[in-house]
């Protein structure tokens, strides 16, 4: 295989069928959450509802997390990401129910909101089982020494789901109404179900540990900790996410800002995502492992100076370049500490450390919802956002100051080891 082959990745088939299912998944989950914020906010008209979505999404998805990746270590990955997509389809049927005129004409306006509250909490439960088996599943389908690459397709994959979804979702809001628009999510879940199949068993790694379920999560828990490249990278994604991110209340930009609508408000989700995604193909051909550290304090400076210019605007064309290039600084930080991650986690921990970053990154946007809805409802969603992208701003400073290890990171010896292991 060449060394710098772009494509080595794709070149497998089984990983080809992952991304291929990762992309109908998050394509409709990504619609799913913009069709839910639209229809939540437009019942309710209040700010704080966007926060409650976040919060019953956050809850499960953070402390069943620890539990879920002993789990992911524990269990066969390819059947258990089966489940769980399988579990999220009841999640999906049930949302294109309750938005149905049946439903609408026969139950209140509150009886409604709070199933709809509900299905949103059973959501985050899947959530917390979705990061650590995903990020496990990955390490069996591709050698280590491609590693990188595989990182930076199923980022791809992911953002590029993210772009359309979003864009999609907000314009069929407008065109089909929210109720057919969760009816074709339900689809996208269902074929990603089918496709998943395509994945043969894998096997479990960590079968004959017998560690019970607290020594599991106490030993996932210490490696993160006390590994300081790997605590530093998850700190300063989390911060982005949670202070920086502003996705939660896009909809009071577009709606009552910028005043565009939901067709707006595709074009702000998709102009954030689509600024990653582009980046993230364009590190299939330019290497990252060379000054890994200062490549990712780097891009997330820069991702917290355009949120800052986002909040700040009131023109929708400043508003989308702020929001791309925002994408593109989260692309390239979203490559990097996936990279990290994939070549510093020993294959017997994959399970804890994927909980671990969900933990930290992937509630994080839940927790981030609230906050950004909090925020909005106190301070105003543009004040709100400038002073979450000064306080993203503060903290990679000072974790670049302070955090040497990290600052100072290169990857390219640990890629050379991998080569050479797989040569052995």
């Amino acid at each position: 295989m060449v060394k710098n082959d772009p494509y080595a990745a794709l070149r497998i088939k089984e990983f080809n069928i992952f991304l291929l299912v990762r992309f109908a998944l998050v394509f409709g989950w990504s619609m799913q959450f913009v069709v839910i914020e639209w229809q939540v906010y437009a019942m309710t008209n209040d700010k704080l509802s966007l926060a409650i979505i976040g919060l019953c999404e956050f809850l499960p998805a953070f402390f069943l997390a620890p539990f879920a990746g002993h789990i992911a270590d524990k269990k066969e990955k390819r059947n258990l990401f089966a489940l769980c997509i399988a579990l999220f389809s009841l999640i999906s049927f049930g949302l294109f129910w309750l938005t149905s005129n049946q439903i609408e004409s026969s139950w209140s306006t509150n009886y409604i909101l709070y199933s709809i509250y509900s299905l949103v909490f059973f959501g985050g439960v899947l959530r917390a089982f979705f990061g650590p088996t995903i990020f496990s599943l990955i390490g069996l389908l591709v050698p280590k020494k491609i590693y990188p690459n595989a990182a930076t397709w199923s980022s791809s994959t992911w953002k590029g789901a993210s772009v359309f979804g979003a864009l999609l979702g907000g314009f069929l809001i407008a065109w089909i109404g929210v109720h057919y628009t969760l009816g074709i999510i339900f689809s996208l879940v269902m074929l990603s179900l089918l496709l998943v199949f395509g994945i043969v068993k894998k096997p479990i790694l960590n079968q004959g540990n017998t560690e019970t379920v607290k020594e599991s999560l106490k030993a996932g828990l210490n490696f993160v900790f006390n590994d300081k490249v790997i605590l530093g990278a998850l700190t300063l994604d989390m911060i982005a996410v949670l202070f920086g991110g502003a996705v939660a209340i896009f909809t009071v930009f577009a709606k009552d800002i910028l005043d565009a609508g939901p067709k707006g408000l595709g074009i702000l989700h998709a102009a954030l995502s689509s600024g990653s995604i582009l980046t993230m193909l364009a590190t299939t051909y330019i290497p990252i492992a060379k000054s890994t550290g200062k490549k990712l304090l780097i891009s997330i400076f820069g991702f917290g100076l355009c949120m800052i210019v986002f909040g700040a605007s009131k023109l929708l064309w400043l508003s989308v370049i702020a929001l791309f290039l925002a994408g593109v600084f989260d692309g390239i930080s979203m490559v990097v500490r996936q990279t990290i991650l994939q070549l510093k986690t020993p294959d017997h921990m994959r399970g804890r450390v994927g909980a671990v970053n969900s933990m930290f990154v992937g509630s994080s946007n839940e927790l981030g919802a609230v906050e950004s809805g909090v925020a909005a409802r106190i301070f105003g969603a543009p004040l709100a956002v400038v002073l979450g992208g000064t306080v993203t701003l503060i903290v990679v400073s000072v974790i670049g100051i302070k955090n040497k290890p990290l600052r100072t990171l290169d990857l390219q010896q640990d890629i050379k080891e991998h080569e050479k292991e797989e040569v052995v």
